[in-house]
């Protein structure tokens, strides 16, 4: 074995791919449980699916569970979507399920893979792509730049439709915001902000904030009800998978509208 023909591997294998997600049908930020199952089902329609996530490893906070118990409760209505990635749920009661967040997780990382989507870490979503009033693309950068304020120009990805999936920091919506101005369809055209916990509301209202939020840009997952104003819900996820779900129908009708 030869250390250059090592690197020669994962240089030329990681180039292929990330030329090949120049441009792509759907670009989703944030490799959290919504930006995944929202990639999962889109690749299974057929899409073409990049995932960017700043951080080294994807979940966002599911792999914590709830205050480092690595355990996660789902209800009734998210079971079959964590039947469809084959995860272990144990009925707690009523309508209540209870799965290992580890195990939820790699498997769903695992499967959106295998469907075809490409995820790349540690890349830092840095500013969008605009033509004429629709979002159009992400401009990234390694998350190392950011994080050590490098003065490093950017590059950019083309794609028919944004998602941001990047939780309670609602990143991509930041940006437009901070650039566009406060157009995003809001009651004030700006991020109203995260509410304090109500799990019964904010796991109701997750969904029904799962939409586009500027023209060619869709907020799911906890992005979605940060934009919309709505309480936080904890280690509660089922109404985030299936955020996710409605997300890739959602830009599925925006691709099919352009």
């Amino acid at each position: 074995m030869d250390e250059v023909i090592i690197s020669r591997a994962i240089i030329e294998s990681f180039n292929k791919d990330l030329l090949d997600a120049l441009s792509v049908d759907v670009a989703i930020a944030g490799a959290g449980p919504s930006g995944l199952i929202c990639a999962y089902y889109l690749a299974k329609q057929g899409f073409k699916v990049a995932i960017f996530e700043r951080q080294l490893r994807v979940g966002g906070g599911l792999p914590g569970g709830g205050m480092m118990f690595n355990r996660i409760v789902i209800q009734e209505e998210a079971k079959g979507i964590m039947e469809e990635f084959d995860i272990n749920i144990k009925k707690y009661k009523d309508d209540l399920y209870v799965a290992d967040s580890l195990e939820t997780i790699s498997t769903m990382c695992s499967k959106t893979i295998k469907q075809g989507v490409k995820i790349f870490n540690l890349i830092n979503v840095e500013d969008v792509v605009i033509r004429k009033d629709k979002i159009t693309g992400l401009v990234l950068n390694w998350s190392a730049v950011s994080w050590s304020k490098l003065h490093v120009d950017p590059l950019a990805i083309k794609s028919k439709a944004v998602v941001d999936a990047t939780g309670h920091d609602t990143e991509v919506c930041k940006i437009v915001e901070r650039k566009i101005g406060p157009k995003l369809k809001t009651e004030t055209g700006k991020i109203m902000g995260e509410k304090s916990m109500w799990v019964e509301v904010g796991e109701g209202q997750i969904v029904a904030n799962t939409k586009e939020v500027y023209p060619g840009l869709v907020v799911c997952g906890m992005a979605a009800n940060a934009v919309l104003g709505s309480p936080r819900m904890g280690a509660i996820f089922g109404g985030m998978f299936i955020s996710g779900r409605k997300a890739a129908e959602v830009v599925k009708g925006i691709i099919k509208r352009k």
